[in-house]
């Protein structure tokens, strides 16, 4: 059995209950979505890369991005490694001269650093097998067309109070 699935964005969502963002991650080769919630600024970051959107000004993000740059190391995957607690935790596979660093993170920074540096995103087997709320998402969304009609059905006031 693979130790790690890749998965794609899908989707930034508020919860509408506690006002949070939520980052929608879904395995490539599965029908099980994963919901994370995260920051406002972290999703700030993430929109404004999916809609490819500049600010006049590096964000943190942007900045993490250009060092990486300017000291040609390269940022090969992110790996969303764990939850414990409803709390998820992340790594940064940054690679130089041939030597792997691996750097602990949240998940909506590693996502948001993978989207600008265009790398592969990663959940443990573990994470996939024990998000109690993917299975929530999952039976209420099962299947690629409900996930499509799901997201073409949102309105922009479900994702309220993300400004870009």
């Amino acid at each position: 059995m693979e130790a790690f699935i890749e998965v794609n964005l899908v989707g930034l969502i508020m919860d509408q209950v506690s006002k949070s963002p939520v980052m929608v991650l879904k395995a490539r080769d599965e029908k099980k979505v994963i919901p994370i919630w995260i920051g406002m600024s972290e999703a700030n970051a993430i929109a404004m890369e999916l809609e490819n959107v500049c600010s006049p000004r590096p964000m943190t993000h942007d900045l993490l991005r250009n060092i990486m740059r300017d000291l040609e190391a390269i940022l090969a995957k992110v790996i969303i490694t764990d939850i414990v607690e409803n709390t998820y935790y992340a790594e940064l596979h940054i690679e130089k001269n041939g030597q792997e660093r691996v750097i602990d993170c949240r998940p909506s920074d590693a996502v948001a650093l993978a989207l600008k540096n265009h790398a592969k995103i990663f959940v443990s087997r573990q994470v996939l097998e024990t998000s109690v709320l993917a299975d929530v998402f999952c039976n209420c969304l099962t299947g690629e067309e409900r996930i499509d009609r799901w997201f073409e059905s949102l309105s922009d006031d479900d994702f309220g109070g993300i400004e870009q």
